[in-house]
């Protein structure tokens, strides 16, 4: 009977050693798939992050590049000068190398839009190069009405929606992605619990089984407990690894968060200066001839008067001129020529000075580069603004002109960074300007004058320290549940496509982080909407309180 029970316990002992090595492994081999398991999901995360950014980029000088070969054909249509097709040829084959690099990256998305945009961007090509032939012919003019025709507008406009679909479909990847993602990280939480229950059933399983048939057994006791302490603690480093992952799986969606908000950022960020550098660039082309055409005027004038007195002292001695001088003179009308030319030379002059003066104003508006605190006039950024904004002011079918009124006090130099807070002021009143378009008359404010639709910008002195800008619209205003949430990031009541809800929370990051001002908002159904904006005048002596 004992030699019985012993066998019994010798059959039992060897087949629970076997069941213990076989549920140690089963742990090394669920702890390293779940490692190898999470260590791709990082990995693939990372390549995925690495090429949407790269397509994005992409994309941004897609666009930059097509624009500057636009302007390229135009202004070489525009000012007769060969030198911007040099330019031109310097882009071009830069836009082919981006389009075929984005190509590379995501095949399927560039693919799916191919013939819309090439089809596009052939007929544009050709189109620029015959303007750049009628160029060579000494006929611009010719090359400036087709770069401005509907046709040469058509299709643009082709390629501008082939480009925004791409867009569309690329921001679509982007969110698919990152739902793959949240779905892998879902799957391996649900994997590692199912492993920790798993492994806590299995080894509670043995503690039984040891606990059942080495009860009476001091020194199979002993290694019980010492089993026991083990499992305990790699219970508790499970669980604090679950917690571990927890967390770390939520710094990570955070992670996400902030990334996508600084990719946007930068986007609009590199759309402000790209906008400025190509403002800067035509500014710059547009003054070196102005001031020839500027300089030489005094000496025009002077030269007419010079002639001018001449014909008149010759009148004067030689009333009776030969027949054939008179019949020239009747033929050319001679008196309305010397009274007209001094007409147009005085309106050649003031075209000139509004020209230096348009050119002024763009150079203001393209200081977007600048890193330093600069002491500025504010009313320069402001106008300089409203300059490039002008087209929109301008009445368009079915929309009414926008009246601009300026109630500027007398302000001292401020102390800012010029091209952000030019940023801020385009922000501001794009989205009036935007408002005041998409606004049903009946709705607008009660308080208009005489048009329906008006921006007023008021400046004012608060104190010794501080600056005031207010900007208000007689638009239809915003709800409340709009106006609490217009500094968030991407928030946007406008269609997609039209906005990225960024513009206002970088202005309030501008206005308050950078400059250490104050950006409100105002705003009810019916009644308008006024921002004002605070700003120091001098940002190395204030302290925030």
């Amino acid at each position: 009977m004992k030699s019985t029970t012993q066998q019994l316990n010798r059959w039992v002992n060897q087949y629970l050693m076997l069941f213990l090595t076989g549920a140690v492994i089963l742990s090394l081999g669920l702890i390293a798939f779940g490692s190898w398991n999470a260590r791709q999901i990082s990995q693939g995360f990372k390549e995925m992050i690495t090429t949407e950014f790269k397509v994005q980029q992409l994309r941004g000088e897609i666009i930059h590049l097509d624009e500057v070969l636009t302007m390229s054909a135009r202004m070489a249509a525009a000012t007769g000068d060969l030198k911007w097709e040099q330019r031109y040829r310097t882009f071009e084959p830069q836009l082919d190398t981006a389009i075929k690099q984005a190509t590379q990256l995501a095949p399927e998305i560039y693919a799916k839009y191919a013939n819309q945009t090439d089809a596009a961007n052939v007929k544009l090509v050709e189109m620029e190069n015959q303007a750049f032939n009628w160029v060579r012919q000494l006929k611009p003019a010719q090359a400036l009405a087709m770069l401005f025709s509907p046709s040469y507008e058509t299709q643009k406009q082709i390629y501008a929606d082939g480009m925004t679909q791409t867009s569309s479909a690329l921001q679509r990847r982007v969110r698919t992605n990152f739902e793959s993602y949240g779905l892998a990280l879902s799957q391996l939480s649900l994997f590692s619990t199912v492993s920790f229950f798993t492994l806590t059933a299995a080894w509670i399983t043995i503690l039984g089984l040891v606990n059942r048939y080495l009860k009476q057994r001091r020194e199979a006791e002993t290694k019980l407990r010492v089993a026991k302490t083990e499992l305990e603690q790699i219970n508790q480093n499970l669980e604090i690894s679950e917690v571990t992952l927890r967390q770390k799986a939520g710094a990570l969606e955070q992670a996400l968060e902030a990334l996508q908000q600084t990719q946007l950022q930068m986007i609009q960020s590199e759309k402000m200066s790209s906008l400025g550098q190509l403002v800067a660039g035509v500014a710059h082309e547009i003054n070196n001839p102005i001031n020839f055409i500027y300089g030489n005027l005094a000496h025009l004038r002077n030269y007419v008067q010079d002639l001018h007195d001449f014909v008149h002292l010759h009148q004067k001695y030689y009333p009776h001129p030969a027949p054939e001088i008179q019949a020239k003179a009747t033929e050319i009308d001679l008196e309305f020529l010397q009274l007209d030319l001094a007409k147009i030379l005085d309106s050649m002059s003031v075209g000139t000075e509004r020209i230096r003066q348009i050119v002024l104003t763009l150079r203001n508006f393209s200081r977007m580069d600048e890193a330093e605190f600069k002491s500025v006039d504010i009313h320069e950024g402001i106008d300089s603004t409203l300059m490039i904004l002008q087209q929109q002011l301008n009445a368009q079918p079915g929309c009414p002109a926008i009246q601009v009124m300026k109630e500027y006090d007398d302000l001292p130099l401020v102390e800012c960074y010029p091209g952000q807070l030019n940023q801020v002021f385009m922000n501001i009143l794009a989205n009036a300007i935007d408002a005041l378009e998409a606004a049903d008359p009946k709705q607008t404010s009660k308080k208009t004058r005489e048009n329906l639709s008006e921006i007023i910008i008021r400046t004012s002195v608060l104190d010794a320290e501080w600056v005031q800008i207010t900007i208000t619209d007689n638009g239809p205003g915003m709800p409340e549940s709009v106006k609490q949430r217009i500094f968030d990031p991407f928030f946007s009541t406008k269609p997609v496509g039209k906005g990225t809800g960024l513009g206002m929370s970088i202005s309030y990051q501008i206005v308050k982080e950078q400059h250490r001002g104050k950006l409100d908002c105002f705003s009810s159904p019916g009644e308008g909407t006024q921002f004002v904006i605070q700003i120091p005048i001098h940002q190395s002596v204030y302290e925030i309180v």
